[in-house]
């Protein structure tokens, strides 16, 4: 009898053993190999690079060494400006991106038309958005432009700021006779006089220095929530599956955050940012004189007013037709992953909601 149990443990023992090998091999065998980022991006002198935090993320190299310590092989996956929306969204729907450094007004498009993604790490206190007329031009206001044509890129996450400032004048977007430009012919539209003001970002300051426009509304006044959004979104499949390498991904944008808003490393930015063939003259103008401050502008806190800022974009995009039903923008939000970075990083109190609340009570930007 003694035998025979010794028998049943040591074969018990084998197949226990057994179970374990199968079952490393079954993990093995689902750990992706690849992890694919979609970024907005810029060519240079044959070089590819990309914009904002993840080209920090990039150029840092830290994301990289540590997914190949899992053996896995990280690609960044380009995005020319002129489509970033359009064709992120459908790389999403085709299963061909993981993740994508990209907007507010095309995340919630998507989301509202059945493909979940996830807000794994906010992109800062949001980018600014300006209102440029031709030089010459009398208006001094939007209002002065009520009945003008317009320059702007329809589904791409300026137009919530803009059309905020049309509702701040009583105004609606049927009241302007909009072209749907994306940036580069939108600005060349303004300068052949085919429009009386474009919507654009930063490079409204490239327009100002070329004497090609003049700018007469932007974000930069107080009331932080009307800048536009960008963000670190995951396909929910991927993150549901690889949380681990989720996570991996998310503290890499928070280091790149945290490196990005300390005082020290902003020429460095400025720097590495105008390789996209911005001047850094026309970044420094971007980042100056503005209600945020620099540590503030680069804050990867999901809190409320992230959360409030969501709402307002899924609203105007039920009121105006880009989505059929309304989307509840919480289900957005996997905080989890930040959390874990914040925490790894010892950066839990390094941003402070406190300033966020009072960049967001300031009174907003009306004309």
């Amino acid at each position: 009898m003694k035998r025979v149990k010794l028998f049943d443990l040591i074969g018990l023992a084998l197949l226990s053993a057994l179970f374990l090998i199968n079952l490393q091999h079954a993990v093995a065998a689902d750990a992706p190999k690849e992890v694919r980022i979609a970024a907005v991006a810029y060519s240079k002198d044959g070089k590819t690079g990309f914009n904002g935090t993840a080209g920090v993320v990039d150029s840092e190299g830290w994301l990289r060494t540590e997914l190949q310590k899992q053996n896995i092989k990280l690609t960044w996956v380009p995005i020319p400006p002129q489509s970033v929306a359009t064709t992120i969204n459908e790389d999403f729907a085709n299963h061909s991106i993981d993740f994508a450094d990209y907007g507010d007004l095309p995340s919630v498009i998507l989301n509202a038309n059945g493909i979940d993604t996830r807000l794994i790490v906010p992109g800062g206190r949001g980018n600014n958005v300006y209102l440029v007329v031709p030089p010459g031009s009398t208006a001094k206001s939007i209002l002065d432009l009520k009945g003008k044509r317009i320059a702007l890129h329809r589904g791409r996450p300026w137009e919530v700021s803009f059309e905020r400032l049309l509702a701040a004048n009583g105004l609606k977007i049927t009241d302007f006779k909009v072209s749907n430009l994306n940036p580069v012919a939108g600005a060349a539209a303004l300068v052949a006089g085919n429009v009386d003001a474009f919507v654009t970002l930063y490079d409204a300051f490239t327009l100002e220095d070329k004497h090609l426009g003049k700018i007469i509304w932007s974000t930069k006044l107080p009331g932080q929530d009307w800048k536009m959004r960008a963000e670190l979104w995951g396909a929910k499949p991927y993150i549901d599956q690889h949380p681990e390498i989720t996570q991996i991904i998310a503290t890499a944008f928070v280091k790149a955050a945290y490196w990005t808003s300390q005082d020290a490393n902003k020429e460095e930015f400025i720097k590495t940012a105008s390789l996209n063939g911005i001047p850094e003259d026309v970044l420094r103008k971007e980042y100056s004189q503005d209600s945020v401050t620099w540590k503030s502008r680069w804050s990867p806190l999901a809190d409320d007013f992230v959360a409030n800022h969501y709402r307002v974009v899924a609203a105007y995009s039920k009121q105006n037709g880009l989505i059929r039903s309304a989307l509840n923008t919480d289900k957005l939000f996997d905080r989890r992953f930040l959390d874990g970075a914040l925490k790894s990083l010892s950066l839990e109190s390094y941003w402070s909601t406190a300033d966020t609340a009072k960049d967001a009570s300031k009174p907003a930007p009306k004309t």
